[in-house]
């Protein structure tokens, strides 16, 4: 398995876990979140559906892992020639991740078009996003990490 995808799995398993967690924790429906991330095939009936299922839940998921993956592929091709600088690796990994996490957000809120944004904001408030950004960002540094130490 390439490091791209490695640290792909890991954004996809990390993000997936958070999103299920928010979901619950909001109104005790895990899957409302990654449901709406199917929006992107399925268009805005998505958002509404709380209930696991093959149809919303795994498609939701699916998209959810593949974004996570390309983030992590330009995490590491914005950071894969720059120079160790003096700063301890936990840093430099820290740095990179909320860099990458923070321009995904960016992305995702500022110049994809509507039909193409993550969903679920759809069902999640700002610190629930906040919290899913922040956690793609913590895992994109432990593989950069995990790498490193390879």
């Amino acid at each position: 398995m390439t490091p791209i995808l490695k640290s792909g799995a890991l954004a996809a398993a990390t993000t997936t876990g958070t999103l299920l967690l928010l979901g619950w924790l909001r109104d005790r429906h895990a899957a409302a979140p990654l449901n709406a991330v199917s929006h992107i095939v399925y268009g805005d009936e998505a958002a509404d559906r709380d209930e696991p299922s093959a149809k919303y839940t795994l498609t939701g998921t699916v998209l959810n892992a593949a974004a996570v993956t390309l983030w992590a592929g330009i995490e590491r091709l914005l950071f894969a020639r720059v120079a160790a600088s003096g700063r301890p690796p936990l840093l430099r990994a820290l740095a990179r991740g909320a860099a990458t996490s923070a321009l995904a957000f960016a992305v995702d809120y500022a110049a994809a078009p509507r039909r193409l944004t993550p969903g679920f904001e759809k069902r999640l408030g700002g610190r629930s996003l906040a919290a899913v950004y922040v956690a793609l960002g913590l895992s994109l540094a432990a593989a950069s990490l995990v790498r490193a130490r390879r």
